[in-house]
């Protein structure tokens, strides 16, 4: 780790952001060419596995397992850059970091990840942990829906959904069902009231889902609401109130008591990146979605969930970017055609039961894009995708994703 004030030297790959994305692409640069310079701008000293947040707020997986020190996690050879990122300058290769001194680039990869938006819903973060109100959006939070759920006896549960993007958009819904199968087997469900507010039109974005979510949307008894967004929480008083727009787009109030309020951030790029020249109009890192070049920038690539590639946001999308982006950069380096497609992968393993997951693995469009058809129905919820999910992944993450091992990353071929 160095301040960077302390080197001057103009890095061949500077990568913005030491997420999942960051990290991972580091180590895959590394092992392709151990030549190159390579810094990671990051401030966190702490990194953590977001995916298995959904599991602890299930009661399925120990919080404590979810996080790692970023220095430990920095491949070797590369240089951790402990400074925030405050903007860009492509014109002069440069990033702007806090303590001044900018960071000098031959070429840049971003992967600053996406920001959970706490204080955009009024009286959220006053209440947050407390009063019933949680998210298994965070690190300190989602142990608290787990002690929620064991202890509600009877009343409502609310969960709800902002507009997109958000990361995982299936981890609202998620958070329903592991609540509601422990309520289930608890027999308590008959006694409390379960909602999903989702501010989205759908249920889930690729249609084919669908119908095995709504069989135990059905079984679980719980109640669907679309186009209605949280928009302000009285935690004390235990009231939500949401925006409804109904179908002319007319946008009325409705409050709604709660027992249980299990709520998604609002979600959007990074303060580095709003109106930042490598950003589009919404303010993410502008890329062609198949190569994950920049539009306006080649020797600049965007991975994560900070670009504008129409995917879902997942750390399964990333490791598959990773691969695209390590090849492609690479190849530009030496001025040759970039010889790798990104295909839209994205993974959500909707956890409908502690025991059993609806593998959705789809690419642009929503085009299935199973792993393993032939061993998981992608369209059943199954055991063996559980297991995938809480056994296998986390150990693949730590142990491959960030140390640059790429099995089974590739982007399907077309």
């Amino acid at each position: 780790m160095v301040s960077a004030q302390a080197d001057l030297t103009v890095f061949d790959v500077v990568i913005a952001g030491g997420g999942a994305a960051g990290i991972g692409l580091a180590a895959s640069l590394k092992l392709r060419d151990s030549s190159l310079s390579i810094a990671i701008i990051e401030p966190s000293e702490v990194h953590y596995y977001q995916p298995a947040w959904t599991l602890v707020g299930g009661g399925a997986f120990k919080i404590k397992n979810t996080r790692r020190q970023t220095k430990d996690l920095i491949p070797l050879g590369v240089k951790w850059i402990k400074d925030k990122i405050t903007g860009f300058n492509p014109e002069t290769n440069e990033v702007l970091v806090q303590s001044g001194t900018p960071i000098k680039y031959k070429q840049l990869a971003i992967a600053t990840g996406i920001k959970s938006n706490w204080d955009a819903i009024p009286g959220l973060a006053e209440t947050i942990g407390k009063n019933g109100v949680t998210s298994n959006y965070s690190f300190e939070y989602s142990p608290y829906t787990w002690e929620l759920v064991k202890n509600l006896k009877s009343g409502k549960a609310i969960f709800t959904q902002p507009p997109m993007p958000i990361k995982c958009p299936g981890a609202p819904q998620k958070a329903m069902y592991l609540s509601c199968y422990e309520w289930q087997k608890q027999g308590r469900l008959k006694n409390i009231e379960v909602e999903l507010n989702n501010a989205g039109a759908a249920l889930f974005g690729v249609a084919d889902f669908v119908p095995p979510l709504m069989e135990y949307v059905k079984k679980y008894n719980a109640k669907l609401n679309f186009n209605i967004n949280l928009i302000r929480v009285d935690g004390p008083s235990k009231k939500a109130i949401f925006a409804v727009k109904d179908a002319n787009g007319n946008v009325s109030q409705v409050e709604k008591s709660f027992d249980i309020l299990h709520v998604v951030p609002p979600q959007g790029p990074q303060d580095c990146l709003k109106g930042s020249s490598v950003a589009n109009v919404d303010g993410f890192v502008d890329v062609d979605q198949f190569t994950l070049q920049h539009t306006r920038y080649p020797n600049i690539f965007g991975l994560g969930d900070c670009c504008s590639s129409p995917n879902s946001k997942t750390a399964a999308a990333a490791r598959k970017q990773i691969v695209v982006v390590a090849e492609n950069l690479l190849a530009a380096k030496h001025n040759k055609p970039l010889p790798t497609k990104y295909d839209g992968y994205g993974s959500c393993p909707l956890t409908v039961e502690n025991g059993k997951i609806i593998l959705a693995e789809f690419g642009f469009g929503g085009k299935l894009l199973p792993t393993f058809p032939w061993l998981i129905n992608p369209l059943k919820a199954t055991k063996l995708a559980w297991i995938l999910k809480k056994d296998v992944l986390p150990w693949l993450y730590w142990n491959a994703m960030l140390k640059g091992r790429e099995w089974l990353a590739r982007p399907f071929e077309n």
